[in-house]
């Protein structure tokens, strides 16, 4: 299913700064420890007479005779890698796919991802694409080529357009992470788009994950995508459910007013904890409720950090 250039048209006009000295060249908005200068060719242009022969391209003129001018983008100033959660929680809950006003948690999570993705392009910053669910399935490197962000484009809409996984695509936030922290050496801008429903043994691999990313000097941005109404409040009909885990298939009967307290309790404890986690590592926690609209949320934020930042 293509994405709506007109959702994502209002956030792209935003000023996306980094909290944080990223590696690049110092020729945008964001603040950099070197200096530098263009390097990747755009096109030619007719050479003037009286200016500078430095960038001439000498082989074109031995074909044609004629003398051109290599011109060059600008090299990126910053590089913003995007990691989506696309296991089968984050298709919850199950939306008709043919109207595009419905929101589930992947579609909530692709239109942030390709807002950003736009805005990145129009500051000439890199762009980088992560897609995981219990292995890394995309592993794309940052770059800001207009390719290579059709590219990843392609990915986010490649999302859209499948089916609602059948149980089995388990959450592994922890190897994705891990994944990037060893793929991105440069101090980059890591935004996370996640439930954040892992799997692993133990909850202290997922703060575990985020703090070597930390270590790695990148800027973090979690958001934590929920239906809160169902997911964090359990606002749903007081009568008997089977409550089934969409990742692993396990089935629980029970009645929605008998288990609903200690549900809340259980879940607010986890959300302090990671809360705690990120405030700990100086990690930008964003409570992305789908019922509010990924427009919304996100000038939120971006607002919220341009003031701050």
């Amino acid at each position: 299913m293509p994405i709506e250039n007109r959702e994502i048209q209002a956030i792209s006009q935003l000023e996306f700064k980094a909290r944080q000295v990223v590696e690049g060249f110092l020729a945008g908005l964001h603040k950099s420890p070197f200096h530098g200068f263009s390097v990747e060719f755009a096109e030619h242009r007719a050479y003037n007479p009286g200016e500078s022969t430095r960038h001439i391209d000498w082989k074109l003129f031995a074909r044609t005779d004629k003398v051109f001018v290599k011109r060059y983008e600008e090299e990126t100033n910053l590089r913003c890698q995007l990691v989506v959660d696309a296991s089968s929680s984050m298709y919850y809950p199950h939306i008709d796919a043919h109207d595009p006003r419905a929101l589930n948690k992947i579609r909530f999570a692709v239109y942030a991802a390709a807002a950003l993705t736009q805005l990145m392009r129009k500051q000439r910053d890199a762009v980088g694409l992560t897609v995981f669910t219990d292995k890394v399935d995309v592993a794309e490197q940052a770059r800001s080529s207009a390719v290579h962000l059709k590219h990843v484009m392609t990915h986010l809409e490649a999302l859209l357009a499948a089916d609602a996984p059948a149980q089995g695509r388990r959450t592994s936030v922890v190897e994705a992470l891990h994944d990037i922290a060893h793929r991105a050496p440069r101090r980059s801008l890591v935004v996370i788009l996640s439930d954040m429903m892992d799997n692993s043994d133990s909850g202290s691999e997922v703060f575990d994950a985020l703090q070597h990313l930390r270590y790695n000097k990148h800027d973090i941005i979690l958001f934590h995508v929920t239906d809160r109404k169902k997911e964090l409040e359990l606002a749903i009909e007081d009568r008997p459910y089977t409550f089934v885990d969409k990742e692993t298939g396990e089935q629980v009967k029970a009645h929605a007013a008998e288990v609903r307290e200690a549900y809340r309790t259980a879940v607010a404890e986890r959300w302090h904890q990671l809360k705690l986690k990120c405030g700990q590592y100086r990690i930008d926690l964003v409570e992305a409720d789908i019922n509010a609209g990924f427009a919304p949320v996100l000038l939120e934020f971006l607002l919220k950090r341009s003031r701050l930042y």
